[in-house]
């Protein structure tokens, strides 16, 4: 993705700092991981599949933190936003960060 397209940061404009607040949610949280099992997924599947149950307006807020983050991409096809991981970015600014957070469980103790 580059900056020209207007919805998503180009990889360099990627930040560590911004990219942890936007996993801090647990909701973020659950959408990504849910992301990197299933890979692309239109954004009421992938609600679904995440097990959230929360407003689509309050999903869509989400979603687009993650977005201005850097974290997923969206595609637009026909009637569908289809998200997906922009995985290959995020490993570049911040290697080994979302593989932890994919394999990390949220209801795991977190060693301190």
């Amino acid at each position: 993705m580059t900056a020209s397209d207007g919805l998503h940061p180009a990889t360099e404009d990627i930040r560590l700092p911004t990219v942890l607040a936007a996993l801090a949610d647990p909701a973020r949280l659950a959408t990504v991981q849910t992301l990197a099992q299933v890979g692309e997924s239109a954004c009421t599947q992938l609600q679904e599949a995440a097990g959230l149950s929360i407003s689509r307006s309050t999903f869509s807020h989400h979603q687009k933190v993650l977005r201005e983050a850097g974290i997923i991409s969206v595609r637009i096809h026909g009637t569908q936003r289809l998200l997906s991981l922009r995985r290959t970015d995020l490993d570049a600014c911040c290697p080994g960060l979302l593989d932890a957070v994919t394999s990390a469980r949220a209801d795991s103790p977190q060693p301190v």
